[in-house]
């Protein structure tokens, strides 16, 4: 049987995806060494520290643009977490920081796996997929949602997008930078004999996501909803129709300990990872949701006009990945609001400043 990796870097290790990740494989498998890196750049990500301590996980503060500041290996595996996460990232200002962490700082980890000889586990993005096949693909409006229709032969259909489909064209400057990550990590793979698996992730959502307008929207509406202030569905006419999938963290982190146990398994794995269309919501939908859920109603605004390399839909086809394993997204949108919910009553006070 493989063993599980004894030693384990997160990058961007006190960010929502790395710090549930950290606390949840040192949980898991406490003898297992756990390091957190982290620049602490986010707003919030502060708040996961003293979490990170109680689990045991070590946290070194360090940014992967930088070779000098990773914690001193070897590491086994090497999870890359860290990101700037905003497709709006880099339109209104400088582009500067968002191409140096996501692609040099890419660079600079596959380094340092070369180096150490670790496997390397990439969180890449489903804005891989350019997005001019995914606004022209026929879709239909219902009452509460847009919807993709299926066409015999096409790589969209009613389920969602298939990893085919990341073709030519423009993807946003966040989604081109994962996209260019996934090459480089090909090229290692060939060049240098590392063993990487990527996963395309859409929207993750769940406990300590300190979410924002334009990154982290399921956190963010709940978290409006509990200190009633208020939002806007903006783009696509202002109707909040707009649907995303949703894979709650806690998902994520059971697949992704399933990996790092049989690496050898997974190495050259490049696919989707995501909630589908079971365990999908429109902004109108994630609405009544929360009203449910926490209680109390928000006023909702509507700006009609569309942002930035705003996208109508997005699903993740994952029947590649339902191939390989017997894992599957558990937690529906329902529920991920409600631990979202349950986390904020339980930090209610550190995270007002935030919202």
């Amino acid at each position: 049987m493989p063993a599980f990796p004894e030693s384990i870097l997160i990058t961007g290790g006190a960010g929502f995806v790395g710090g549930n990740l950290a606390v949840f494989l040192k949980r898991r498998r406490p003898s297992t060494r756990v390091i957190a890196m982290d620049n602490l750049r986010r707003p919030g990500s502060e708040l996961n520290l003293p979490r990170l301590r109680e689990a045991g996980v070590e946290f070194v503060k360090g940014d992967i643009r930088f070779a000098n500041e990773f914690p001193t290996g070897p590491f086994e595996s090497i999870i890359e977490c860290s990101a700037e996460p905003s497709v709006l990232a880099g339109y209104a200002d400088s582009p500067d920081y968002l191409m140096e962490t996501n692609f040099l700082g890419t660079y600079r980890c596959l380094e340092k796996a070369r180096q150490w000889q670790s496997n390397f586990l990439f969180l890449s993005t489903s804005r891989v997929y350019t997005m001019a096949p995914l606004e022209a693909h026929p879709w239909r409006e219902s009452e509460t949602r847009f919807e993709w229709l299926d066409v015999a032969g096409a790589l969209i259909s009613s389920q969602g997008v298939r990893e085919e489909c990341a073709a030519q064209g423009a993807r946003s400057l966040y989604g081109l930078t994962k996209f260019a990550s996934e090459g480089l990590i090909e090229e290692y793979r060939a060049g240098f004999g590392l063993r990487a698996a990527i996963n395309r992730c859409g929207v993750i959502a769940g406990p300590w996501q300190m979410g924002r307008v334009d990154q982290g929207v399921v956190s963010l509406w709940v978290l409006r909803h509990y200190f009633c202030k208020p939002l806007s569905y903006i783009g696509y006419g202002g109707t909040g129709k707009q649907v995303r999938d949703v894979l709650h963290v806690d998902d994520l982190c059971k697949l992704a300990e399933e990996q790092l146990a049989d690496f050898a398994a997974w190495d050259g794995w490049l696919g989707n990872v995501g909630g589908g269309l079971k365990n999908s919501a429109s902004l109108r939908e994630l609405t009544a949701i929360c009203r449910e859920v926490v209680g109390k109603e928000v006023a909702i605004g509507s700006e009609p006009a569309n942002r930035q390399a705003d996208l109508r839909l997005f699903l993740a086809d994952c029947g590649r990945l339902f191939a390989r394993t017997a894992w599957r997204p558990r937690r529906d949108v329902k529920q991920t609001v409600a631990d979202i919910f349950h986390w904020i009553c339980a930090h209610e006070r550190e995270l007002q400043p935030l919202v």
